[in-house]
């Protein structure tokens, strides 16, 4: 499995888990110009900006560990762009779901909650 497809499979993956768990998708691969969101959810009133990382191999550190300072701020720039476009969104949080693929059968996914830096 090539990356893009690994991603694939993991942002969906992450939104059938936010489903279950009382999210409504808004949006999957939200874009404006170059900035790209992977889920806007919504669950009681509060917009969550949710970045999907999926890793096949823990060779270069855990999904999660991609995020940067530099990543952060562009979710920053693309959350403010949509809540340029829908100001009815005044709440957000970010949040990251990390999935780890073991093998076809096996896979762990956890998610951060409020994560901002």
């Amino acid at each position: 499995m090539n990356n893009k497809d690994t991603g694939f499979l993991g942002e969906n993956m992450a939104a059938e888990f936010l489903k279950n768990n009382g999210y409504a998708i808004l949006y999957r691969n939200w874009r404006y110009k170059h900035l790209e969101l992977d889920i806007i959810a919504s669950k009681n009133g509060l917009l969550h900006i949710v970045e999907v990382k999926t890793r096949s191999s823990i060779q270069f550190g855990f999904p999660e560990n991609s995020i940067n300072k530099d990543k952060m701020q562009f979710l920053k720039n693309a959350a403010a762009m949509f809540q340029y476009q829908y100001p009815e969104w005044k709440y957000l949080q970010f949040d990251i779901i990390s999935i780890f693929l073991n093998s076809k059968k096996e896979w762990e996914l956890a998610l951060f909650e409020d994560v901002y830096f």
